[in-house]
């Protein structure tokens, strides 16, 4: 049995999907879950519900966690901590292996230039000290031997299956209502995207490659050196249309913060949209021999989607 906890979100569905290569039980966990393959074992769960995760992970080989709590600071201080040592109580109860998917908020803002799985861990935001405890909570039982986990981390991704992306709310999605669109930051600066298929593909991968574990991997991420723009041009190249920007300077968002109250959490990430922010996957692609898909078609395959459910968003 191999457990996905946030079953519904960007990197689960696909995770789901590649799994089925290999094993024919996985288990999806979340508030209100949906089969994504047709022998998928359902297990409804409230994740506040703490005493419940351990019987959600019973009988599991390997639980991976890809739940997204709200964006929202004092959400994730209040939840993440507790969850996660529900989590790693129930695994080691359970001996099962546990991946857990992190993103690169840790990092220190020297980093972000060029960043390694061992570059220095000096988080510059308060949402970054967060993700750091949550990765020194896990690291640690590993240390004391107590726990097998890895730590598959991502850049800021883009992809099929979601309309929450960066890239598709700033600007696929205003490209495609005519808009222009939103670019937070330098446009000029380089950032690399991970598209959610190959994360998926290899968070799946790790999890069932004995020697993945015990340590952290980024998963495999464009190494084409494009900017803000370039993304944003390629985008409206698959929409026929002028990739016409605005760029949002950092009071703004307070103001649409009114509106979106996701972008009220935003300014103290801004740092990295005025840096280049290039996320070196190298370790993962020596390993296994896998490059990440072509920033063009990548980005093809997330208009189409956007495209096939436009009405809705």
């Amino acid at each position: 049995m191999q457990t996905i906890i946030g079953s519904g979100g960007t990197i689960a569905i696909p995770l789901a999907r590649e799994l089925k290569k290999y094993t024919g039980r996985i288990r999806l966990v979340s508030r209100n879950p949906k089969k994504i393959n047709e022998t998928d074992e359902l297990f409804p769960l409230n994740v506040n519900n703490l005493d419940a995760i351990e019987k959600a992970v019973s009988k599991s080989e390997v639980v991976y966690v890809t739940i997204g709590f709200a964006y929202n600071l004092k959400v994730w201080q209040q939840t993440w901590p507790p969850f996660i040592q529900a989590v790693i109580n129930a695994c080691k109860m359970h001996s099962a292996k546990l991946v857990f998917f992190d993103n690169v908020y840790m990092y220190a803002k020297s980093a972000i230039p060029h960043m390694t799985e061992n570059s220095v861990q000096l988080p510059p935001s308060k949402k970054g000290v967060v993700r750091k405890q949550l990765q020194d909570m896990i690291l640690n039982e590993v240390e004391k031997g107590g726990l097998t986990a890895l730590i598959a981390r991502s850049a800021d991704f883009y992809g099929p299956d979601t309309t929450k992306s960066v890239l598709a709310e700033t600007a696929a999605k205003n490209l495609l209502k005519g808009k222009k669109a939103m670019v937070f930051g330098n446009p000029d600066k380089i950032h690399t995207y991970t598209f959610t298929p190959d994360a998926a593909m290899a968070t799946a991968l790790l999890g069932n490659t004995a020697d993945a574990y015990n340590q952290v991997w980024h998963v495999p991420t464009t190494k084409e050196m494009l900017t803000g723009r370039q993304w944003i041009e390629l985008i409206a190249n698959e929409l026929n249309t002028p990739p016409k920007i605005q760029r949002v300077p950092t009071w703004m968002l307070y103001v649409l913060g009114i509106f979106i109250a996701e972008l009220k959490e935003f300014p103290e990430m801004m740092y990295q949209n005025k840096m280049d922010y290039i996320f070196d996957s190298s370790k993962f692609e020596n390993r296994f021999g896998i490059k990440a898909t072509p920033a063009k078609e990548g980005v093809k395959i997330m208009v189409d989607y956007l495209k096939s459910i436009s009405k809705s968003i």
